[in-house]
């Protein structure tokens, strides 16, 4: 078996598997990255490694996302990837925003957070969903100075959507919501946010909303970012909706459709939560072993002590797996195929991946991977949450198990 480098753009090779010439459709690899697709990947890392970096432990430790990291993502054109370029994005594919994300996560996942939520969540909830005016309003922010959030999760109603307390009542042309949300990704930062309420709580999740509302509104309060164990640059926080009144319009989509919106989002949602642990798995990865080489833990080669090079053998081979799995979930989405339960399995499977090197890569450092002298610790703080957010790894077993019988119940 051959590889090809990752990010070559070179041409495949073809093999005649008879005397007679075999032509046919080309067919690239995974990991096969276009011209455009490299260079997109060169100004992530440029910006990751110059800009990013020298202030990661400044933002971890204070747990504030630095704004002018933010000023130049919008700079980059890394805030709205997908949308057109009539609206101040980039045009580009679903792809892009994985190689994005993942570049970025190899310095810190928790700013790569930020971007992937305004690129997975965001943006394609106003762009699919959203009419002229809000597009016209809201995706112009959201690519050149805006940072939204998604107010879906509360402490009664994290996995279970059916349980949300959040009401929406019409009185006359408006909506009065009252309620609070838990664990608001970017919620402090934001500048508006797309708030799921049910206006018929007696229809179920037949009732629930989307509304379009801007932090200024009255009656929204952001509280205080919560105090989290990792990903601390990219803050959370309660948002209280207390008597805000919204016109109609505020509505975005259809009424009573605003479940459906959110599951369709959060499937392509969680492939970016993938590429967001591999990135994480290979920064940790990649800051380890050449420290272990460079203090000659194993001579001049990885095969002095066979224990260790057998489990960084395996750890090279997961992280490998779980790339594939994420690049394979997102061109199936870019192809317009059907993707939940791959996506549900990348989903599931990167944080353990991500988790377990952050871990090994501890272990192997020993003593000083148990400081804050390498981030090896920081990565495995921030790894954790992988399994929790956007759909807990119980939550994605749930749906492979049942896609699965699916596909089975028709054969037997």
């Amino acid at each position: 078996m051959f590889k090809l480098p990752r990010q070559s753009s070179s041409s495949v090779s073809f093999f005649s598997t008879s005397s007679s010439t075999w032509t046919s459709e080309r067919v690239f690899p995974l990991q096969y990255i276009k011209e455009n697709e490299k260079k997109l990947v060169e100004k992530v890392k440029k910006f990751a490694v110059s800009q990013v970096k020298p202030l990661v432990r400044e933002m971890d430790k204070n747990a504030k996302l630095d704004g002018n990291l933010l000023k130049e993502a919008f700079k980059l054109k890394l805030m709205g990837l997908e949308v057109d370029e009539k609206y101040g994005g980039s045009g580009s594919s679903f792809f892009d925003v994985v190689l994005t994300v993942e570049e970025l996560s190899k310095v810190d996942p928790a700013v790569a957070f930020t971007i992937h939520l305004q690129n997975a969540l965001i943006a394609p909830m106003i762009k699919q969903y959203g009419n002229d005016e809000q597009k016209e309003k809201y995706l112009k922010r959201v690519c050149t100075d805006s940072i939204g959030s998604f107010a879906l999760s509360e402490t009664v109603s994290g996995s279970d959507a059916f349980a949300m307390q959040t009401t929406a009542k019409s009185d006359g042309n408006d909506f009065i919501i009252n309620g609070s949300k838990w664990g608001i990704s970017n919620a402090p930062i934001a500048d508006f946010f797309l708030v799921l309420a049910n206006a018929e709580p007696e229809k179920g999740y037949r009732g629930i909303t989307c509304f379009l509302i801007d932090r200024n509104e009255k009656g929204l309060v952001v509280g205080e970012k919560d105090d989290n164990l990792g990903m601390r640059a990219g803050t959370t926080a309660q948002v209280h909706l207390n008597q805000v009144r919204v016109p109609k319009t505020a509505i975005l989509g259809e009424y009573g459709k605003g479940y459906k919106y959110a599951i369709d989002v959060l499937n392509g949602s969680r492939i970016l939560i993938g590429a967001q642990m591999i990135g994480l798995a290979q920064g940790c990865f990649d800051e380890t072993i050449p420290y272990l080489r460079e203090r000659k833990q194993f001579g001049s080669r990885l095969i002095d002590f066979q224990g260790l090079q057998h489990q960084i053998a395996k750890i090279g081979t997961e992280i490998e797996a779980a790339r594939l799995m994420v690049y394979n979930c997102a061109r199936m989405k870019d192809c317009g195929l059907p993707f939940v339960k791959e996506a549900s399995m990348a989903k599931y499977y990167a944080p353990e991946i991500a988790c377990k090197t952050s871990r090994k890569c501890i272990e192997w450092l020993g003593g000083i991977g148990f400081t804050k002298n390498f981030t090896a610790e920081k990565f495995y703080r921030d790894a954790v949450v992988g399994g929790i957010y956007e759909g807990t790894s119980n939550i994605q077993l749930n749906t492979i198990a049942k896609l699965i019988d699916n596909e089975y119940k028709n054969k037997i």
